[in-house]
């Protein structure tokens, strides 16, 4: 689709190189919505006569923001508008609802999905009996089909009894069974990737990674949720909004 090159017009009286304005008003575009994700973007000719720029201009300018995570090449089909999650960190929101609000189609890969018995910090942390046994759950979180994050939750067993009963939402499944999480606490870290977590996610070892602990709490204020999720940087943003 054309869009308004005028937006996309660099100022040849600023001093800033064209490339880097370009790439400025093109990562703009892609924030508000202009281009939605999975969108190709206009070929480097179409781009560098749309905003009267040496096609090379074009091209380093798409380069710069394949570098910052907003465009991905695919070989002999274009540059596309790579899928970003945007969590506001004020709303509880399970992530198969939070992407299907975003227009993404969320689906998962299950890794594990049964029941075994509790790690002596789960234990802990649940607030369970020694001997007691968990729901452990993992799988690998995708939008679109791209790879978003991997995810690790343990549950008490009494709370998730048969795993294999669970479908696209962990969360729509505890609302069916009235265990609704209805408060969470998060903790963010960043992480690099371990070999086992890199070659899962399709990321390069090493990478950075965000590293979010979800614990999650029913209406009588007991923890029954504890999830790990390793999130890909360069796809997902977490918003909040500060007041004073």
């Amino acid at each position: 689709m054309v869009r308004h090159w005028q937006d996309l017009t660099p100022d040849g009286h600023n001093d800033t190189p064209l490339y880097i304005q370009l790439a400025s008003r093109l990562a703009a575009a892609i924030h508000v919505g202009n281009w939605p994700a999975g969108e190709v973007l206009p070929s480097e000719r179409t781009l560098s006569e749309g905003v009267g720029v040496l096609r090379i201009t074009a091209r380093n300018a798409i380069g710069l923001l394949v570098e910052q995570g907003l465009i991905r090449r695919v070989r002999g089909a274009g540059n596309f508008i790579t899928p970003r999650v945007s969590d506001p960190l004020s709303r509880l929101t399970g992530c198969s609802e939070m992407l299907e609000q975003r227009g993404f189609k969320p689906n998962s890969i299950w890794l594990e999905r049964g029941v075994r018995a509790a790690s002596r910090d789960e234990v802990v942390r649940l607030g369970l009996v020694p001997g007691a046994s968990v729901a452990s759950l993992r799988r690998l979180r995708r939008a679109d089909g791209m790879v978003m994050a991997l995810e690790h939750s343990a549950l008490p067993a009494a709370v998730v009894p048969e795993p294999m009963a669970i479908g696209a939402s962990l969360y729509r499944y505890l609302e069916e069974r009235g265990k609704t999480v209805v408060r969470a606490l998060q903790h963010f870290r960043a992480v690099n990737a371990s070999d086992d977590v890199a070659a899962l996610m399709g990321v390069a070892p090493q990478a950075a990674l965000l590293m979010i602990r979800r614990i999650g709490y029913s209406a009588d204020q007991r923890v029954i949720e504890l999830t790990d999720s390793y999130c890909r940087e360069d796809y997902y943003d977490f918003v909040t909004e500060l007041h004073r």
